[in-house]
């Protein structure tokens, strides 16, 4: 009896078969690696989102809220709105170029440009994912057809369809078939889990800066800009004017 396995009908497999094999095996490591950064990534994020918000908003200064979810936030993703929208309402110092925007259209241009940041980093090797899954079981396919082709070719060469003139090919077709599914399902499980976990993460980032933004424009002043929710302002004394508080 010959000798069978996958490793014996790779090895006598011919170019285009070889080829396809390593191109499945390459997808199949670069999907797993990405999949385990983007699960890395995704699990530790939503894991601190919550504590990060909430330090951010007990913080009695806006300064030391950013502060206090730097490092609660290790993976970045609330950290650059709530440093976005600090860095807006220090704009509104006397004298910079910033202050002579709205301060609405400011805000907004801010955190509308940190929050696009913070997704395109979640984001990050979804479409890798999803191209690696749509496409795969299409290179097996690939291999699929090669093979009968040779199992074709030999059933012609030898006049009948003999197990010894077809089962080389046969196997190789059976091999690429597995081989491309193989590497497709992971990651398509892994492109619909994690894609629903970024979703939730986006409908988080666009709370938060919605919030934000409500917070930044709700204040008087600068200075009561700084200060978080529930810390009320000074009480103004009679006849000071707003300029002399500030």
């Amino acid at each position: 009896m010959g000798e069978t396995g996958v490793i014996h009908y790779l090895r006598t497999g011919d170019a285009v078969t070889q080829a396809v094999a390593w191109l499945l095996l390459a997808m199949s490591l670069l999907s797993w690696c990405f999949l385990l950064v983007k699960a890395w990534i995704v699990v530790r994020a939503r894991r601190h989102a919550p504590r990060a918000i909430a330090v951010f908003w007990q913080a009695p200064t806006l300064s030391d809220g950013v502060s206090a979810m730097r490092r609660d936030d290790t993976e970045r993703v609330f950290t650059p709105l709530a440093e976005a929208a600090l860095h807006s309402l220090e704009a509104d110092v006397p004298g910079a170029l910033l202050a002579r925007v709205d301060r609405g259209d400011r805000v907004m241009r801010s955190l509308r440009q940190a929050l696009q940041r913070s997704q395109r980093r979640l984001e990050f090797g979804q479409v890798l994912l999803a191209s690696i899954g749509s496409t795969a079981p299409f290179i097996g396919l690939l291999g699929t057809v090669w093979g009968i082709y040779h199992a074709l070719g030999r059933i012609a060469q030898s006049g009948q369809a003999s197990i010894d003139s077809v089962a080389g090919p046969v196997g190789e077709t059976l091999i690429m078939t597995a081989f491309g599914l193989v590497v497709a399902i992971p990651a398509v499980l892994a492109y619909n889990i994690l894609g629903r976990q970024v979703r939730q993460l986006g409908e988080d980032l666009d709370g938060f800066a919605r919030d934000l933004h409500a917070f930044a424009l709700a204040p008087a002043s600068p200075a009561a800009a700084m200060r978080a929710p529930g810390v009320a302002a000074a009480p103004r004394e009679p006849g000071t004017s707003r300029a002399a508080r500030v």
